[in-house]
């Protein structure tokens, strides 16, 4: 799922609005709901036997995707909702659950809002229609991020292993070699921002998601949770590795400062005064369709890592999940199984620009041949999928990571308001993250 534009404002208003309205639910709910039981050969039956379902989604394939669906089993008809883009129908999926009433059978959820909804006891467990065998169909990011506390909440749908995009013309004009480490990728901010001062390597105000893919990939595991029990670490090894490479940015003033998504940032990729995105493997589409004068002129190369040994983490995606409310679970379950792990329906899914989960697509001969003209011929899948092999494992979200990523800016991000060393707000955003989480009720220690 690709990112969306979306006002910074109203991003962190609704999503402390539904942080706290999940968080309520979900200590309530730990032991609520019933896992309805159930079997694959239910599934079966449930799509022969028809009946109606609701989906609410966001995603640009969702239309033709349920068209596929309903001819495919012309019994079953689907009821296609846009409640809104991320945290705007997670508040009204939160409202629901509550409520006891109004959810939708099958909704599309990021993954990093997955463990909330998955602790609130609200989502079905779909291992017991043995959906857990197919986890060789998924990459290790995304079939890990729908693993949540021993259940399989969901389907990976797409994903976002990282990767470095990077305008070629620019980097030819200035003599800048591709960086593979970030002890390059650093020098070659100096040497950019040296030769013309109003251009920069990437930008980069302060973004949760783009914080935490990064400590992932440098190997920090700072969230930790079991149930309500969470631990919190944001000095650990790795994160420290990353704030050790971002300091020299960040300090060093080499990182602009136009907001992500807006229009002063798609013209700075358009005429090269922003050089770089480091970013999940979905970005394609967006540089294509808005950022089309720079056609031809960008390229894809792997994140550089710190010791040249190619390792990856993601950013963005999610997947779907089937509601508990659902009265026919089986039956979206059989939806849900189609949508996320049918050919026709992941052919939908990537005729509409988006990177799969499925390790069948990514080493499909076709996709990995793909020679986009904006990208001056490049086979840039054959980049994006090797990063999506290489992504590491073991990242946890938080359980009231909404929440944390609406105060993000009010901790970490005024460091690079200061052009001061990250690791102080980070420090300061554990504390306010330790304090929340034991004002809701779990049991939170930090390290």
């Amino acid at each position: 799922m690709k990112r969306i534009p979306r006002s910074r404002n109203l991003r962190r208003l609704a999503t402390a609005i539904v942080a706290s309205a999940v968080i309520g639910a979900s200590l309530a709910a730990c032991s609520s709901g019933s896992s309805g039981g159930g079997s694959s050969s239910d599934v079966e039956s449930a799509l022969k036997q028809g009946g109606t379902i609701t989906y609410w989604s966001w995603t640009p394939s969702a239309e033709a995707q349920v068209a596929a669906f309903e001819k495919a089993y012309p019994k079953v008809h689907v009821k296609l909702v846009n409640a809104g883009t991320n945290t705007t129908e997670y508040t009204k999926l939160q409202n629901a659950i509550k409520a006891g009433s109004g959810a939708p059978d099958v909704a599309q959820v990021e993954y990093y809002a997955i463990p909330q909804f998955a602790l609130s006891d609200s989502l079905v467990d779909l291992k017991q229609y043995g959906f857990d065998s197919l986890k060789s169909d998924y990459t290790p990011g995304p079939w890990g991020s729908v693993n949540v506390g021993g259940k399989l909440v969901g389907l990976p749908q797409d994903s976002g292993p990282m990767a470095m995009f990077y305008n070629k013309t620019v980097f030819d004009k200035y003599g800048i070699a591709v960086p593979k480490t970030w002890d390059e990728y650093v020098a070659a901010a100096q040497k950019l921002h040296a030769a013309d001062p109003n251009a920069y390597i990437t930008s980069d105000s302060g973004d949760s998601g783009f914080t935490t893919s990064m400590i992932w990939q440098a190997g920090g595991r700072p969230f930790q949770a079991d149930g309500t029990k969470v631990s919190i670490n944001l000095q650990d090894e790795g994160t420290k590795k990353w704030t050790g490479t971002w300091d020299k940015l960040v300090e060093g003033k080499l990182l602009s400062t136009v907001p992500g998504w807006s229009d002063d940032w798609y013209k700075a990729l358009g005429n090269g005064s922003i050089a770089t995105l480091i970013t999940g493997a979905w970005m394609p589409g967006v540089l294509e369709s808005s950022v089309k004068d720079a056609s031809g002129q960008w390229r894809v190369a792997p994140i550089p890592t710190y010791d040249g040994t190619p390792v990856n983490a993601e950013n963005g995606g999610g997947a779907q999940v089937v509601l508990k409310q659902s009265k026919n679970q089986a039956l979206a379950a059989g939806f849900l199984k189609w949508l996320n792990n049918d050919p026709a329906s992941i052919k939908v899914f990537l005729q509409s620009g988006g990177f799969p989960s499925t390790t069948k697509d990514l080493n499909s001969s076709d996709f990995l041949a793909q020679a986009p003209e904006y990208f001056g011929g490049q086979k840039i899948n054959e980049v994006l999928v090797d990063g999506a092999k290489n992504v590491a494992t073991g990242w946890q979200y938080l359980p009231f990571q909404v929440y944390a990523n609406s105060i993000y800016g009010d901790t970490v991000g005024q460091a690079y308001t200061a052009n001061s060393s990250l690791n102080p707000g980070l420090q300061a955003w554990q504390k306010a993250l330790v304090t929340y989480g034991n004002q809701q009720g779990f049991t939170v220690t930090s390290k």
